[in-house]
């Protein structure tokens, strides 16, 4: 046998063992599926970030109010909307691989509607963000300059609702390349233009909000003007339709359970956060837990493309009638994510006095988080896994349930441990994230358990029910 012959045996030796530990076919769809999705998620998030980071060179009090802000933003504002919008993930990923095209955009306009009503509702609670903060035991200087930077914020929320809206849209479709145009350019513009505000005589700390409220805008109308005009929405887009407001019910049947699904476990970190600032010690250890979130969202971010990709492959799967290719596509998902999160678990584990040095030079600070590095890389392994669950129960329309899994997981185990360990014990700060990683733990383990008992069925998207079927076979 020749050198070739054996070389070519060998690879297909080789591809053959790697295929029964990973589909690579499938594999290679989903991470350039997801690579596109994180780096659009990545731009838009800058955008906010960019200004924040522009008016940080006004001062400390200017900085301390942007970044309060933000989190208000965050909290209050970008939880709920991307919660709202993971409506259109079940009914129009179903929809499309139902090949029910026409049904797209009616579902688009429908959740845009309800993001609107939202959008209108929390931009009324924004008029009221000075009084909240101060409620909330926040100095009242940064609260009242959080409350002027946040009312700048209300046209960008508006924005932003609609963009969420058209991103699902689009994800389902599995057209995502563009995507990453679309966010680019707007984040580039943003840079100038916040720059440019920041100048201005009189705008120079309001101008940065402003700046993200026209650059979210920029962003939406991309997208828009793009799914008006792009010849490949034809059958997915057929233009403003009144028959929208008939499914405004049946989208907000999936749209609430999904805001409180996300909201739910997004908050559980940033009442951590607060929890931390009520121990002894609270300057290192407030900063100590806002560095473990703050880590374990940028991993999560990274794993995040293939919590959309589970999403879409199960929910087109499901709407073709294809529930075994539905499972076999989480089962990659949760392969890949469990790949990636543990090469940046081992980035951390090696480099953790690196990456720290990004956030504080203080000694205590470097040798604290060096400590609790082992439990920050347990959290990130369960997250990436629970995403992908996530998204699986996006795709298959188990919102409602998923919302009470991270209930209890989160409010009825991981913070009251949290809670007991961090007040009760010498663990303090660890003690909290030890909390946190037991509700991770239950919420990864009531997902799994559940998403491998289920019966896989399609949601009966005409009748807006589920199939008679028991969800638990």
């Amino acid at each position: 046998m020749g050198g070739s012959e054996r070389t070519g045996l060998l690879n297909e030796k080789t591809k053959g063992w790697w295929n029964k530990v990973l589909d690579m076919d499938e594999a290679k769809d989903q991470l350039m599926f997801s690579l596109p999705m994180m780096l659009t998620n990545m731009f838009y998030y800058l955008i906010t970030l960019v200004s924040v980071m522009l008016v940080g060179h006004l001062g400390e009090l200017q900085l301390a109010g942007a970044t309060l802000a933000n989190s208000w933003f965050a909290v209050t504002g970008v939880a709920v909307l991307v919660g709202l919008s993971g409506a259109l993930e079940t009914l129009c990923g179903q929809g499309f691989g139902a090949k029910e095209y026409h049904m797209l955009g009616i579902y688009l306009q429908a959740s845009c509607i309800i993001s609107l009503i939202f959008s209108i509702i929390i931009s009324v609670i924004w008029f009221y963000t000075e009084p909240i903060l101060v409620l909330l035991h926040q100095s009242p200087d940064i609260a009242r300059t959080a409350a002027l930077y946040i009312k700048f914020l209300i046209p960008g929320l508006f924005a932003f609702s609609f963009l969420q809206n058209m991103l699902r849209f689009l994800q389902t479709q599995s057209v995502v390349i563009p995507l990453v145009v679309l966010s680019v350019i707007p984040m580039l513009v943003h840079i100038g233009i916040a720059y440019a505000l920041g100048q201005c005589p009189g705008l120079s700390f309001t101008g940065a909000p402003v700046a993200a409220s026209i650059s979210l805008w920029i962003s939406m109308l991309l997208l828009a003007f793009y799914v008006m005009y792009a010849k490949k929405f034809k059958q997915t887009w057929h233009g403003f339709s009144m028959h929208a407001f008939h499914q405004v019910l049946t989208t907000m049947k999936l749209a609430l359970p999904s805001a409180a699904m996300i909201c739910l476990e997004y908050w559980a970190f940033e009442i951590m956060v607060f929890l931390a600032g009520l121990l002894p010690d609270s300057q290192i250890t407030t900063s100590l837990i806002a560095i473990c979130a703050n880590t374990e969202l940028i991993a999560y971010m990274i794993t995040n493309g293939l919590s959309a990709a589970a999403s879409t492959r199960v929910s087109n799967e499901l709407g073709a009638g294809n529930p075994e290719r539905a499972k076999h596509a989480m089962n990659v998902s949760l392969k890949l994510s469990l790949i990636l999160s543990f090469c940046f678990v081992l980035a951390l584990g090696f480099g953790h006095n690196i990456w720290i040095q990004m956030f504080s030079d203080s000694p205590v600070i470097k040798k604290e988080f060096a400590s609790v590095t082992p439990l920050l890389a347990i959290s990130i392994l369960l997250d990436a896994i629970q995403g992908v669950f996530s998204g699986v129960a996006r795709g298959c329309g188990w919102q409602h349930l998923a919302a009470y899994f991270n209930l209890a997981s989160y409010y009825l185990i991981g913070l009251p441990i949290s809670c007991v360990l961090g007040f009760k014990t010498d663990l303090q700060y660890k003690g909290l994230w030890i909390g946190l990683i037991c509700g991770l733990l239950c919420q990864t383990g009531t997902l799994f358990i559940f998403t491998r008992r289920a019966k896989w069925s399609k949601l009966d998207l005409s009748g807006d029910k589920y199939n008679d079927a028991p969800l638990v076979a």
